[in-house]
């Protein structure tokens, strides 16, 4: 019983206070902020086609995996449904960069990078340009060391 309350607690508190948690629904965890989205709102797909993060609109939302997406339009929002997993962040969406580190640190959704058509997110500027310095290293480090990350609690909050 005090095992459950701790663990509901763990992912509730963060979202009471507005910060980044992991939210979790038939899948491995996703980063959300307060308000239950994905990628603080930005478009997933507007990442492959504008090349840079778009808001998405609240009235273009939709709920895969128990995590809300918003879409900046009805084209991206229908290729979204069309092909999900192509557009969602690797890693949850959590920092690609810290995961190579074998830690869990949220991400920035302005802070990406699109590598073999997959999203990459990294906490801040210093994470993006250390994980710049060698992508497909860190890659291959963060495919390694997520699966013993994806449990872990999230840091830098």
């Amino acid at each position: 019983m005090a095992l459950a309350l701790a663990l509901a607690l763990a992912w509730a508190l963060p979202l009471l206070a507005g910060l980044p948690a992991p939210a979790r629904a038939g899948g491995p965890p996703v980063l959300v902020d307060g308000a239950g989205l994905a990628l603080e709102g930005h478009d997933p797909v507007a990442y492959f086609v504008d090349h840079k993060p778009r808001e998405g609109h609240p009235d273009l939302a939709v709920r895969h995996q128990g995590v809300t997406y918003r879409f900046a339009s009805m084209a991206n929002r229908d290729a979204f449904l069309a092909d999900p997993d192509r557009y969602l962040p690797q890693y949850g969406g959590f920092c690609a960069m810290a995961a190579s580190e074998g830690v869990k640190y949220p991400a920035d959704p302005r802070r990406f990078t699109v590598v073999d058509d997959r999203l990459y997110l990294n906490y801040n500027t210093a994470a993006e340009k250390a994980w710049r310095k060698d992508i497909p290293g860190h890659i291959a480090q963060a495919d390694a060391k997520w699966p013993k990350v994806i449990d872990q609690p999230v840091q830098g909050q």
